[in-house]
């Protein structure tokens, strides 16, 4: 009788969530492991990296890119996570660029990982430098694409190169594969501006963006949404923590904000 109510409580929970999975323990060791940087750890609060992740479908077997990865703060936990089963490539800024700034960029972001070859070794890297280049991955051969609060600073290439970036997304995906953006949220009351010269966008014209490519939404969450946030900053986003755009001035008000109001979309390649 006992294993009889168990498997209807199951198949009950199977029903009611669409989806009935164990908790990610590697995930969670993932987030937990001592090789990550403390000030990043202390971020978690404002960029809940497990339910974001686990809400975009993540598996430790899937192979994922990670576009524009900046300073690695997700590249801390993506890596040893895929490390042993799965693959991670880390498109971003090119070694070989003719931009200064970008090469420098770029070997910053090497330096990190060789710093650490026990975790970054099996890092593989691409290069994702719009508008000019895009070398990430073959096409079809990817499980995931994930991109964290990177939009807007795509939006001064133009509405044709957006057009070619967002497909090169679409083009390196497998059927079915998925494409997760995490991104700072524009109230929809507000004006959006060509170049999201404030780092807010529209959540409608992300979704928008990410359609015309031939992506299919299939689900948002509110797990990074911050309703003390109302986009109406000097500076803009980089007015909040951790940037502190305005340094001193009303330093106090911006901390007791935290991070921004962010969109967390998942959209699905048909």
């Amino acid at each position: 009788m006992k294993r009889t109510v168990l498997a209807v409580l199951a198949t009950t929970m199977l029903i009611a969530g669409g989806a009935f999975a164990a908790e990610d323990a590697a995930l969670k060791a993932a987030i937990a492991a001592p090789s990550r940087t403390p000030a990043n750890v202390e971020r978690d609060v404002y960029r809940h990296p497990y339910e974001t992740l686990s809400f975009f479908g993540i598996k430790p077997t899937m192979t994922v890119v990670e576009l524009a990865p900046g300073g690695g703060w997700y590249t801390e936990i993506l890596a040893p996570y895929l490390r042993d089963h799965g693959k991670l490539i880390a498109a971003g800024d090119d070694l070989a660029s003719p931009d200064a700034n970008e090469r420098k960029g770029a070997e910053r972001f090497m330096a990190r990982l060789n710093a650490k070859p026990e975790v970054y070794n099996k890092v593989a890297l691409g290069v994702f430098s719009p508008p000019r280049k895009y070398e990430f991955a073959p096409a079809g051969s990817v499980d995931m694409v994930l991109t964290f609060r990177n939009v807007h600073n795509w939006m001064e290439t133009g509405p044709d190169n957006l057009k070619v970036l967002f497909g090169s997304v679409y083009a390196s995906l497998k059927k079915g594969g998925v494409f997760g953006v995490v991104e700072h949220r524009l109230p929809a009351s507000k004006t959006q501006d060509k170049d999201a010269s404030t780092g807010y966008m529209h959540e409608k014209y992300v979704i928008g963006l990410a359609e015309a490519a031939g992506f299919k939404l299939a689900d948002k969450s509110e797990v990074n949404a911050n309703p003390k946030d109302d986009a109406e900053h000097k500076n803009g986003v980089w007015a909040l923590p951790p940037t502190y755009a305005n340094k001193d001035e009303d330093r106090a008000k911006y901390k007791a904000i935290g991070e921004s109001d962010r969109m967390t979309l998942k959209f699905v390649k048909p």
